[in-house]
C-alpha cells in the first residue's frame, strides 16, 4: 500500500504481511520552469485530474478566489462543470510537456477530493514547485505530512489563499523524496523480504504546448 493511513486501515481489518510501496514522480519532466507565463489573471489556481463526481470539483470551482481557476482533465462531469462555472478555464486532457508546463506556470494547486487514497497529481504539483491546498483527509495528509508544502484546512478557500505564500523551492525539495528510483527500491526491498519490509522513502535528492504571454 502507498500510505500509512491505508496500512493502518488494512491492519485493523486483519491483514498481515504488509509492505509500504509509495509512489514516484518524474522530477525531470515535472520541474520548475522560469520561462513560462499564461495569459490569465493571477494568481492561477490549478486542478488536474479526471472530471468526475468523486473528485468534488464543485468545492473548488465554487470558491470566491482572485485570479483564475484553471482545470486540466476530462471526464463525465466536464460539460456540466463548464456550464456551471463559465469563469473557469477548462483545457481538457493534457500530458507530457504540455501538462508539465501548465503545472509550472500556475501559482497554487487546489485538490478538493475527499476520497483519494494518494493523489499522484499532488506529487506532480510539488515537483513543479507548486504548493498545495487541500482538505485534511487521507491522501493529502499522507503525501504532505509535516512538509509545510501545503495548507490543509476544512475551509478550502482559506487554504488556497494561504498556499500562495509557500516558497516554491520548498515544494520542489520535498518532492525529491518521491523519486522513481526510491519507489523501485522500496518495491524490490519488499519482494526480497517476502512482504515484511517496511522501508520508507529517504530524503535523497534527485536530480508542447506553450501558452505565450503578451
Amino acid at each position: 500500500m502507498a500510505t500509512a493511513n491505508m496500512e493502518r486501515e488494512l491492519r485493523q481489518r486483519g491483514f498481515t504481511g504488509l509492505s509500504r510501496w509509495s509512489r514516484g514522480v518524474d522530477t525531470g519532466l515535472y520541474r520548475p520552469r522560469t520561462d513560462l507565463c499564461l495569459n490569465l489573471a493571477r494568481p492561477i489556481f490549478l486542478n488536474v485530474g479526471r472530471l468526475a463526481a468523486e473528485k468534488n470539483l464543485d468545492a473548488f470551482l465554487s470558491l470566491s478566489l482572485p485570479g483564475t481557476k484553471l482545470v486540466v482533465g476530462d471526464g463525465p462531469e466536464r460539460s456540466r462543470l463548464e456550464a456551471a462555472y463559465p469563469e473557469a478555464r477548462f483545457l481538457g486532457a493534457l500530458e507530457g510537456e504540455a501538462l508539465a508546463e501548465i503545472y509550472a506556470a500556475a501559482d497554487a494547486f487546489v485538490f478538493p477530493s475527499k476520497t483519494d487514497t494518494f493523489g499522484m497529481v499532488l506529487l506532480e504539483a510539488l515537483a513543479s514547485g507548486l504548493p498545495v491546498a487541500a482538505y485534511p483527509v487521507m491522501g493529502p495528509l499522507d503525501v504532505l505530512e509535516d512538509s509545510d508544502c501545503g495548507i490543509l484546512d476544512a475551509d478550502l478557500g482559506r487554504a488556497a489563499l494561504a498556499a500562495l505564500a509557500i516558497p516554491r523551492e520548498r515544494c520542489r525539495k520535498y518532492a525529491s523524496r518521491f523519486l522513481w528510483s526510491q519507489s523501485t527500491r522500496q518495491f524490490l526491498d519488499a519482494v526480497e523480504h517476502g512482504g515484511t519490509a517496511q522501508g520508507r522513502l529517504s530524503n535523497e535528492s534527485g536530480a508542447s504546448r506553450r501558452l505565450g504571454c503578451t
